[in-house]
Formats: structure tokens, C-alpha cells, sequence
């Protein structure tokens, strides 16, 4: 059996931590080709390409200075042309935690990309802070798939001892914890922007946690299996979200100086943008399609304050009437 070739598409701070994982992997293993390809988004730096500065200097100095890249990675601007690349028996994983725009509100990232690329994709998500990993800190991370043979592959692909994977058969609820985690993350930064403390965080992760929960059940094709939230991808990457991250920075921010978001993203965020109000309007359409949005107060108000204008101030109070049970 020949050796299985990996690519890497994408190249920002996350795509080139989990490239000098994957650059050693694959030298260690015969179960894998010992060159790996990333495509990049191509983007003048100093005058100079990011893809020439990667393949020269194996250094993303954009999204992740400071940190080498293996030599075994090769940079090219054919992202547009993915799909014709493709050959027959290619599998994927994806790395993104988010979600894209449907006709109907949240569609699965993955989703997406099987649909496109016509291929099985699995997905991993967990508390995993880009730097924290280039910097080789231990951390847990989440295999979703349903074809548990590839989600095996994937783990031998990117596992070292200080980054710890499990592969479990639910993927779409690994995913969706992913996206969801980034809603309930806003409301910490609200949080910390009105010097709520730690006791009322803490009752913010809890009840986001009970709203991830009950979305999943409404959203997720097939069982939902509550253990998953238990994984790194489900509480473990909800408590790190809600304590670092961008989104509960911004929202931070957002709390203290009465600007935008869309203000805040091009001040601090270096070209990226802020996913947990953009995830919040896709399940606000859901649920406005349900008539369930008093069901989810948290998700419910954050969007408010987001995107209609409501008071900031009026954020404790999605708190103090929280239903017990959803």
C-alpha cells in the first residue's frame, strides 16, 4: 500500500501550529508520504509573498511568529482549484471551528466541504489555543467521525504526548460544540467587561453549556450522546473559550468602550474575524424558525446585544430567569 500524501489547506495561526505537528508526524511514520503540502491565502508581507516567506523560512511571521514550520511543507496559491485536484479515495478532517450560512441558518463547516469535494470528512475540536500548541503545552483534543478507521489515521497523523487525542463515532455534535462554544464565550467576555466576577462566568459557562447541550439534541442528525460534552471538544474548550481566546476578548471590549464588534475586529484581531455573534445569528435564525427563542435566553440576548442594540446592561438578566431545565 503506498504511503498516504497529506495536504494542508489553510495557514493561519491554527493551520501552522497543527502543520509542525503534522511536518514531524509523518517523518516517523511509513504510513504516510514524508512531504506535506499547505495552500495558502496569499498575502504580501513586508513586499514579500506569505507563501515565498513560509517555503523560504518555514515561519508563518503573520499568524504565528516566533515558530518553525518543518521544511518537509510546501506552499502553492491553488485553493481555488481544490475540487478538480481531488483524486479518488481522499479523505478529510477539518480543523475549523465555526459554521457557514445555510438557507435555513447554521450548516456544518464539514458539511460544506463533503459536499464540494465529495469526500468523507471527520472534524477535531478541543481546547486548543493555537500558541499554546506551537509551544508544545500539554493539551486534549477531539476526533469526530463516522468512519472510525480514518478517525484511527487522523489520530496517529497528529498525536504527540503533549497533544492527546480521543476519536469518538459522533462527529456532527463534536462540531457543533466547536461553533456553539464561541456563542456562550461572549457572554464570559460581557462578563468581564462588567466586572460580573467569577461566580457569575462560572454560571454563564454552566447554563451555555445546558443551551450547547439542548441545541445539539435539536440540530444534530442521529443520537446526540451527552459523554461527548465530557470530551476536550465539548466542557474543556468551553472553560478555556470563556477564560482566553478571541471572542471573549473583544466581547471584553465590547463591554468597555461602547463599540462595535465590526470596530473591534479591525483593531484587534489582525485581519481575522470574530466567530461566536456570527454563530449567534445563524442558530437565532433556527430558533426564530422553531419559535423556541425563549428557550435559549443566553444564546437569545447575546444576539440581541450584538446585532439589535439591546442594552449590555440587560445581560444579567438572561442569567437571573434562566429556565431550570430546557
Amino acid at each position: 500500500m503506498s504511503p498516504l500524501r497529506v495536504c494542508i489547506v489553510g495557514s493561519g495561526n491554527w493551520g501552522s501550529a497543527i502543520a509542525r505537528i503534522i511536518g514531524k508526524n509523518v517523518q516517523k511514520s511509513n504510513r504516510f508520504d514524508p512531504t506535506v503540502k499547505m495552500w495558502v491565502f496569499e498575502e504580501i508581507i513586508n513586499g514579500r509573498k506569505l507563501s515565498e516567506i513560509i517555503n523560504q523560512e518555514h515561519e508563518n511571521v503573520k499568524y504565528l511568529p516566533g515558530y518553525k514550520i518543518p521544511k518537509n511543507q510546501f506552499v502553492g496559491r491553488i485553493c481555488e482549484q481544490i475540487a478538480g485536484q481531488i483524486k479518488p479515495g481522499t479523505f478529510g478532517i477539518s480543523l475549523i471551528k465555526g459554521i457557514d450560512e445555510g438557507p435555513d441558518g447554521l450548516k456544518l463547516i464539514s458539511d460544506l466541504i463533503r459536499e464540494k469535494l465529495k469526500i468523507e470528512i471527520s472534524v477535531l475540536m478541543g481546547a486548543n489555543i493555537a500558541k499554546e500548541v506551537a509551544d508544545e503545552k500539554f493539551c486534549e483534543t477531539t476526533i469526530g467521525c463516522k468512519n472510525e478507521k480514518q478517525g484511527e489515521i487522523f489520530k496517529e497523523l497528529m498525536q504527540t504526548p503533549n497533544f492527546r487525542i480521543t476519536v469518538v463515532l459522533d462527529s456532527d455534535t463534536v462540531e457543533i460544540c466547536g461553533a456553539l462554544k464561541n456563542i456562550v464565550a461572549v457572554g464570559a467576555g460581557f462578563c468581564d467587561g462588567l466586572d460580573f466576577g467569577d461566580n457569575t462566568k462560572a454560571a454563564v459557562i454552566r447554563l451555555g453549556l445546558m443551551e450547547m447541550v439542548a441545541f445539539a439534541k435539536m440540530f444534530c442528525r442521529g443520537p446526540v450522546s451527552i459523554a461527548t460534552f465530557l470530551e476536550s471538544c465539548g466542557v474543556a474548550d468551553l472553560i478555556t473559550t470563556c477564560y482566553g481566546g478571541r471572542n471573549r476578548k473583544v466581547a471584553e471590549a465590547f463591554a468597555r468602550t461602547g463599540k462595535s464588534i465590526e470596530e473591534l475586529e479591525n483593531e484587534m484581531l489582525n485581519g481575522q474575524k470574530l466567530q461566536g455573534p456570527q454563530t449567534s445569528a445563524e442558530v437565532h435564525k433556527i430558533l426564530k424558525q422553531k419559535n423556541m427563542l425563549d428557550k435559549f435566553p443566553l444564546f437569545t440576548t447575546i444576539y440581541k446585544i450584538c446585532y439589535e442594540g439591546q442594552s449590555i446592561q440587560d445581560f444579567i438578566a438572561c442569567l437571573q430567569n434562566h429556565p431550570e431545565h430546557i
